[in-house]
């Protein structure tokens, strides 16, 4: 049982005129010690411990409040009632942004697509044109149907070769093989004695009679006169 406590009045006065004030207690573990403020604290500033773990939880405290009322402050200058609200505005127009660079990039990719087909079409144009340029030169030449085909198959010319290089390698080929412009190749004139074309004459020896080999030796000896 905690008894009340007394009066705050002094109880006496000392020579030098300090007034002197019950004590109450004699415990330091007396939870009435912590009401009691010495005389020299009288009119002085009341100074409460904290514990380090409950001054941390304070300013952490603090400083959320501080946080929520910047928060606030913030959301009312932007227009906005609560951190939901400017949540769905940012999310909005991140999706915008992003489907406006969707479309952005959907049309460089049709833009390249149309460079790249019209790139195509320049090519076959042109190859169209080297084509016609080397028939024109080959039918000038003579070549027709299927020999002309097989002509601009045995055309030895580059892609980048303009005309008169066309026609320079057409003329070579006129001249390898002329039967593909129409004209006939000469013929050969057979060699003598019925040899092969291009060929000399073949040598017939003359036919031996059985033993005339040694007769002609004994008559080189002496051994059989000449006849």
């Amino acid at each position: 049982m905690v008894r009340p406590l007394p009066t705050r009045h002094p109880v006496g006065y000392r020579r030098d005129g300090r007034a002197i004030y019950p004590i109450l207690g004699a415990s330091s573990e007396d939870e009435t010690n912590d009401q009691l403020d010495d005389e020299e604290s009288v009119g002085q500033p009341h100074q409460v411990t904290v514990s380090q773990e409950r001054l941390g939880k304070l300013l952490t405290r603090e400083k959320q409040q501080g946080e929520r009322a910047a928060i606030k402050r913030l959301l009312a200058t932007l227009g906005f009632d609560t951190p939901k609200d400017l949540t769905q505005f940012v999310t909005a127009q991140r999706e915008a942004e992003q489907a406006a660079l969707s479309e952005i990039e959907r049309r460089e990719q049709a833009a390249a697509e149309r460079e790249l087909q019209a790139a195509r079409r320049e090519e076959a144009a042109a190859e169209r044109e080297r084509a016609a340029m080397r028939r024109a030169v080959l039918v000038a030449l003579g070549a027709k149907g299927d020999d002309l085909t097989d002509a601009e198959r045995l055309l030895a010319a580059d892609d980048e070769a303009d005309e008169a290089q066309v026609t320079a390698a057409a003329e070579a080929l006129r001249a390898r093989r002329p039967e593909l412009f129409g004209e006939v190749r000469a013929p050969v004139p057979a060699a003598p004695d019925g040899a092969p074309a291009g060929r000399g004459p073949s040598r017939t020896a003359p036919a031996r009679q059985p033993g005339s080999a040694g007769l002609e030796m004994a008559r080189r000896r002496g051994l059989v006169a000449a006849e």
